[in-house]
């Protein structure tokens, strides 16, 4: 009596005899001897894997979580199924081992930053390595790294504090802008005000120097009337005021009588004794 098994697409059946390998069948129909023999399905697809947290320390004694995904598959049936026991747990162990020691060589914010770098150097470490359990590891990608709650807290108090030190370093920075923005305004009004009182100065001086010029220029050319004319108006402000004594040169006596007004003080002053 015969059995039959059919053997799926991109698998291989490999034939087993008394308990031992006896050959590898492709996909397709099979037929074996019962209790005798027996064909067991190898399938050569790729299969994602997900490695739970585990802990890894990093060079500065910090303790992280880390968490991997990657996608393998079959190469070597017989390797896979015959010369290991479990040949997926053994990949595993593998891939975890050259974690622990490519982020052991790194400091913590070293290795939260560098999951690229890391995944590379990873995947370089296994290599063929897993060709020893028929198995080749098609990606790897490092999910996270968490650091332990403990090591957060003291990240988040030191984020805050740094954030602190930089709101304040603006702060400060700002202030001290406003400060010099507003003692070169004061400046700036200061040199405008003493600006504007420098050309005023200079118009009125200005101006007085050209009076002055039009006076002398006048007197010049000013004859003996013009001075008379002066006498006349200087007598007639002395006749209004209330001194009744007048000082005079004695070569200007002789014409005195000339002039109306001193007659009309000469005239007062009799009365007045």
């Amino acid at each position: 009596m015969l059995f039959f098994k059919i053997v799926p697409q991109n698998n291989v059946g490999l034939r087993e005899q008394l308990g031992k390998y006896k050959l590898r069948q492709d996909a397709g129909l099979h037929f074996y001897v019962p209790f005798i023999q027996r064909i067991r399905n190898v399938s050569l697809a790729m299969r994602p894997l997900r490695l739970p947290d585990y802990s890894v320390i990093t060079a500065d004694n910090a303790d992280i979580k880390a968490s991997v995904t990657l996608n393998y598959h079959v190469t070597e049936p017989v390797k896979y199924m015959y010369e290991n026991t479990d040949s997926v747990e053994s990949m595993a162990q593998l891939v975890r081992g050259h974690l622990r020691d490519i982020i052991g060589r790194m400091e913590l914010n070293e290795a939260l930053g560098s999951t690229t770098k890391i995944n590379i150097q990873l995947a370089e470490a296994i290599g063929d390595l897993t060709n020893t359990y028929g198995i080749n590891v098609d990606r790897i990608n490092i999910d996270e790294l968490r650091p332990s709650p403990q090591i957060q807290q003291a990240m988040d108090k030191q984020l805050t504090a740094d954030r602190e030190r930089v709101a304040a370093i603006a702060k400060a920075q700002g202030e001290a802008r406003s400060i010099d923005l507003t003692v070169k305004a004061k400046n700036d009004a200061l040199i405008a005000t003493a600006k504007a009182e420098a050309d005023a100065t200079k118009t009125r001086a200005d101006a007085e120097r050209y009076r002055i010029d039009t006076v002398q220029a006048g007197l010049r050319n000013a004859d003996d009337k013009y001075f008379q004319n002066q006498s006349i108006n200087a007598f007639s402000d002395l006749a209004n005021a209330p001194t009744n004594m007048v000082v005079v040169d004695g070569k200007d006596m002789a014409t005195l009588g000339q002039i109306p007004v001193v007659g009309e003080l000469l005239q007062r002053g009799k009365s007045a004794r």
